[in-house]
């Protein structure tokens, strides 16, 4: 983006909404662990057909949240550790909450999602298609940590890139099976997905 001015709607990206929606409980006033994955569209007209999905998680007692996201600006690292907060909105967009877990059975979990984003196989590499992407880092971690029964929506795209040398696995939420081909083409079939064929990142289904 270094010295061009992109907008969507007349507004530059750097002047878009960024604010808090309330989605994410205040850590200040809710002491037990949460677990959130938010999806919201992407910014300008790419919105329409796709969103960037991300993680964050609060431990128990902590005095606020840890967020990843993966982004594709920037050198080194594509994994972003607190790039914003929890819940804030994604250059002016409002984002949608997909999962909400909170308890005893968040604070099971949270230590396997840092060990699944630890893991991460594609830190320094992506590509907005097919993958990997924002949506191939949320889905990798939601099948490392299948008990979150994570279900990214369709336009999601990048959740059902594979590598050539493993294209078939667990589905993205984590349980059925998935067979696909650097998330150019493949079938899902599985409890959360239902049944899903995917073809050039579009994906089309029975719920």
């Amino acid at each position: 983006f270094k010295g061009v001015s992109h907008s969507w709607a007349g507004t530059p990206w750097h002047r878009t909404d960024r604010s808090a929606t309330g989605l994410a409980p205040d850590p200040r006033t809710t002491p037990g662990a949460v677990i959130q994955v938010y999806a919201a569209p992407t910014y300008g007209w790419r919105g329409i057909f796709a969103v960037h999905a991300w993680i964050a998680v609060k431990d128990a007692g902590a005095p606020s949240y840890d967020r990843w996201d993966v982004m594709g600006w920037g050198r080194g690292h594509v994994v972003r550790h607190n790039y914003d907060g929890a819940d804030h909105r994604w250059f002016g967009q409002e984002p949608r909450l997909l999962l909400d877990i909170r308890g005893e059975r968040a604070a099971d979990l949270i230590p396997r999602i840092r060990e699944a984003v630890a893991a991460y196989p594609w830190p320094r590499t992506y590509r907005s298609f097919p993958g990997p992407n924002s949506n191939t880092f949320v889905a990798f971690v939601a099948r490392q940590v299948p008990e979150l029964g994570l279900d990214l929506p369709p336009t999601a795209i990048g959740k059902d890139y594979r590598p050539i040398a493993d294209p078939i696995g667990r589905a993205p939420s984590g349980g059925g099976v998935q067979v696909n081909l650097l998330g150019l083409a493949g079938l899902i079939v599985a409890p959360a997905e239902g049944v899903e064929l995917n073809l050039l990142g579009l994906g089309l289904g029975l719920d």
